[in-house]
């Protein structure tokens, strides 16, 4: 359901892709208000989703990451003090989600809206991702055999870990053939963002569990909230946002 959404607004780019990324922080900040805040509304509420939307506002229309990144240091800190001081919210929880939220999606946004190799680097990002989820649930439930974390998420086995990873690389050693980038950087590339990816499940499970709930929300009928769908997006965006951000240029054409 969620994938033609994100593959079309990826494609059309510009305002449409800005507007899904929108969308997605103010539904990612509502869960984590409603969790941070054990569903009491204020201003520490407020302020989570708020500081998304601002951030990743300022990134699309013009503004530079360095600023964009400043708003979300900001919005962060402030959550910090006015959930601290409402004695109503985690205040390092609450904090810690609204910069999650707002830098992984304005690394997405950042590398969605690349100059060069326009499309496709989100496209590859978002292959390597769902092919890493979608193969770790199957081999996961497939293979069985030992846990991966099971303190964070008693479901999770490394054979799934395994399998996530290996189908992380092909998808990045098919979007090398596809686009004529480095097969061996990218497949490299694409190992290294597979395991962000599911570092960042793990991250999320880890915070559900300490607020003791089974998804992030009920927003996606039979799917749990958006936060359970992206939070591996999250963390490979912002590891590729990095890597991108370090040599300046997509690992595309590296």
């Amino acid at each position: 359901m969620l994938a033609p959404l994100a593959l079309g607004a990826v494609w059309a780019g510009g305002r449409w892709v800005l507007a899904l990324v929108l969308l997605a922080v103010a539904a990612m900040g509502w869960e984590w208000a409603h969790l941070a805040v054990r569903g009491r509304f204020g201003a520490a509420a407020a302020l989570i989703p708020m500081t998304g939307l601002a951030a990743t506002a300022a990134l699309g229309l013009g503004a530079g990451a360095g600023i964009a990144g400043l708003i979300a240091v900001l919005g962060a800190l402030l959550v910090l003090a006015t959930a601290a001081a409402s004695g109503k919210a985690d205040p390092l929880w609450a904090a810690a989600g609204t910069f999650w939220i707002a830098l992984g999606a304005l690394a997405f946004l950042a590398l969605a809206i690349l100059p060069e190799k326009v499309h496709v680097t989100a496209y590859w990002l978002l292959a390597v991702v769902w092919a890493n989820d979608i193969t770790a649930f199957a081999a996961g439930r497939a293979m069985g055999g030992p846990k991966l974390a099971p303190r964070l998420s008693p479901n999770k086995t490394w054979a799934g870990f395994a399998g996530g990873l290996a189908a992380s690389g092909l998808a990045g050693a098919l979007a090398g053939l596809a686009s004529g980038a480095s097969l061996a950087t990218l497949t490299g590339v694409s190992l290294l963002l597979g395991v962000a990816a599911q570092l960042g499940d793990l991250a999320e499970s880890w915070a559900k569990r300490h607020f003791g709930v089974k998804d992030a929300s009920r927003l996606i009928p039979g799917h749990g909230g958006l936060l359970d769908r992206v939070d591996g997006l999250l963390a490979a965006s912002m590891l590729a946002g990095v890597m991108t951000l370090a040599a300046g240029r997509s690992p595309l054409l590296w």
